[in-house]
């Protein structure tokens, strides 16, 4: 995931897109919002690029993909 970055010193250590401090949230609850990613660059992060975007998708995906999933007997 070399276009997001995790550093303790910026947003708290929040996974960001490298370069920026926006986070991979933000970009994320955007989309969520139905926003377009034309949209997210031209109205919010003129300094974005549709990779950018793509790659917090990416990341979203790559962390829910290694998450351990622990069911009980009921």
């Amino acid at each position: 995931m070399g276009k997001i970055t995790v550093d303790p010193k910026v947003r708290f250590g929040k996974p960001c897109i490298k370069g920026t401090r926006i986070t991979v949230q933000e970009v994320l609850e955007l989309i969520n919002q139905g926003i377009s990613f034309q949209e997210i660059i031209e109205e919010y992060y003129p300094d974005l690029t549709e990779e950018d975007i793509k790659a917090c998708i990416e990341y979203a995906i790559k962390i829910i993909s290694e998450e351990e999933v622990h069911l009980e007997a009921i």
